[in-house]
């Protein structure tokens, strides 16, 4: 048998490694040293002007609005949001002085390109860490007089609004006085699609300078408060420029237990919240007491929240409208508000089951009918206290490649831990089956736990094949869209879902048992559009369409618990 060899290499194999990393940290060293001593080579740069800048003006119709803002002499921090490499380019295209800027530490790997750029006004930066030479060089070069680039968010963000800013243009601006010119940069990331420049337009907008004093040493918190003041100006260019806006505003229909908590999250995020009651009654005892005691009791409703009917609030103005209604109430909540929402507003579906009467999944019936930028849904595991008191593990999931990261990054500031997908099939299908399979478990249960287990297992299979045949993904309906969700909800004590079928289990006729729960259980409406689905689609559905019977009152739960232990609804299936 052939010896494996050792996974461990030795020491002269390893020494040339460690080499080649003290090489590597001696070039960025001396590329900081001579952007400190030397500055930008004024031949090489005037060459690169004359040969670049007329291109770029031409290949990319530069709009350049507010130029003269930047100073022509004097330091001055320009601040700038950051879509593309391009970015500095476009921005010394705006400047009638040499600009220096911070470049990931990688463009340096190569050391002719990395000479080109340092000649040119780069100094390298280690990403995703706090890289204090490169801070210690953006300082020196602000006490000289010259004009340094920062990019706040950090990274390129190639995709929807801007994301919120680092510290470091906070600490750079107090620590050496130097006035911040906010510059925004639109279209610069669709200029390239692998190696291929492509000539599209490209706007850059300059605001007024923003100036503060000069302190030695400011605390990492005072910097970050800076940041945040200096960030809004951006954005405020960046708006102009027809830029994505970020989300400020939120209006949440439905003020049961989920819409309250989500209203309590999305205003500990830092949004402006409504919260939509459906009757005057209701909201006016939500304002009365600062909270939900019907539905969300022990939360307090936070200075954030403000509670209206939904039919006093002003759906064109927000940017993000969160349907927390039951899927059988999406009809009628689309009919009543749908055409009094904005097209640049954006949609968040929490529903978890389809739409009567055909059974169409929440998003797609809303993006059918709601003149929205773009719709989302929000699945997994978040029953509505622990979410607001522990957080929650969620799927976002939508087709928006833009509001995708917009919304995660909301979700995330409430104390969310968000997974995000474009799988908004498999997340739906996964959140609707794991509510059949729910009430499966919980009427089998009343006879054993082995029959809860295979009721459930054999309600989820069935679904399964559905979500897949209509092009769901199987790591979604298998993640926390759909097992994960499933098990949550059938652990929780709380669960409408399981209490429902608790109830039905006892003999409690389906009609009644909303009454009893003091709201909606999705499961009782999803299961009969299921099985429609499922023999829509050729799918055999036996224990689902047993299921179904019993909802609609035409079995009994033990009738069905019988024919489930008998084997009747059992079949060989792949799920492969």
């Amino acid at each position: 048998m052939p010896r494996r060899p050792d996974p461990t290499p030795s020491a002269p194999l390893r020494e040339p490694a460690r080499k080649a990393n003290r090489t590597s940290t001696r070039d960025l060293e001396g590329h900081h040293e001579r952007t400190r001593r030397r500055g930008v080579n004024r031949p090489l740069l005037l060459l690169a002007h004359l040969l670049l800048r007329p291109p770029i003006l031409l290949l990319f119709r530069l709009g350049r609005t507010g130029r003269e803002h930047i100073p022509a002499r004097g330091a001055v921090l320009l601040a700038a949001n950051h879509r593309s490499f391009l970015d500095p380019w476009l921005i010394a295209c705006c400047a009638r002085r040499p600009i220096y800027f911070m470049a990931k530490r990688e463009l340096f790997d190569r050391r002719l390109v990395g000479r080109m750029l340092n000649a040119l006004g780069a100094f390298p930066v280690c990403r995703g860490e706090s890289d204090e030479t490169a801070m210690e060089t953006a300082r020196l070069l602000l006490e000289r007089g010259e004009a340094v680039v920062v990019f706040p968010e950090g990274r390129r963000i190639r995709r929807g609004s801007l994301r919120r800013p680092r510290r470091g243009v906070g600490r750079l601006a107090l620590e050496t006085g130097a006035p911040v010119v906010p510059i925004a940069v639109l279209g610069s990331e669709r200029a390239r699609r692998g190696w291929v420049v492509r000539p599209v337009k490209i706007r850059v907008r300059c605001g007024r300078p923003l100036t503060f004093p000069r302190i030695q040493r400011p605390s990492s918190r005072l910097a970050a408060e800076l940041g945040e003041r200096v960030w809004p100006c951006v954005e405020l260019q960046w708006e102009w420029l027809g830029g994505l806006p970020p989300l400020r505003t939120a209006a949440v229909v439905g003020a049961g237990a989920m819409g309250t908590a989500f209203a309590v999250l999305l205003a500990r995020a830092g949004l402006d919240v409504q919260l939509g009651c459906r009757r005057a009654d209701q909201a006016a005892r939500l304002r009365e007491d600062g909270a939900n005691a019907a539905y969300l009791p022990n939360v307090e409703l936070p200075e954030g929240v403000r509670v209206a009917t939904t039919a006093e609030i002003e759906y064109g103005g927000i940017d993000l409208l969160v349907l927390a209604v039951p899927s059988r109430e999406v009809p009628e909540v689309v009919a009543r508000i749908g055409a009094r929402v904005g097209g640049r507003s954006a949609v968040l579906v929490l529903a978890k089951g389809l739409v009567a009467p055909l059974g169409a999944r929440p998003t797609s019936y809303v993006q059918a009918r709601v003149a929205a930028r773009a719709v989302a849904y929000l699945g997994g595991p978040a029953h509505a206290a622990e979410a607001v008191a522990h957080g929650a593990a969620v799927v976002l999931a939508s087709a928006d490649d833009d509001l995708r990261p917009q919304l995660a990054e909301i979700l995330a500031r409430a104390g969310l831990d968000v997974e995000q997908t474009d799988d908004v099939v498999g997340a739906e299908l996964g959140g609707c089956a794991k509510n059949a399979a729910t009430l499966a478990a919980s009427v089998a249960a009343a006879v054993s736990n082995n029959g809860a287990g295979a009721a459930a297992g054999r309600v989820f299979a069935e679904a399964y094949e559905l979500a897949i045949e209509a092009g769901a993904r199987p790591e979604t309906l298998v993640g926390l869209a759909g097992v994960g969700d499933l098990v949550g909800t059938a652990l929780a004590a709380g669960s409408r879902n399981r209490r429902a079928g608790e109830l039905l289990a006892e003999g409690l006729p389906a009609d009644q048992v909303p009454g009893v729960l003091g709201c909606a259980a999705e499961s009782l409406d999803a299961v009969p559009l299921l099985v429609d689905a499922l023999e829509r689609a050729g799918i055999e559905c036996p224990t689902t369409r047993g299921l179904a019977a019993l909802v609609a009152g035409e079995t009994t739960a033990e009738r069905w618990i019988e024919e489930l232990g008998s084997g009747a609804a059992d079949r060989q299936r792949s799920v492969a």
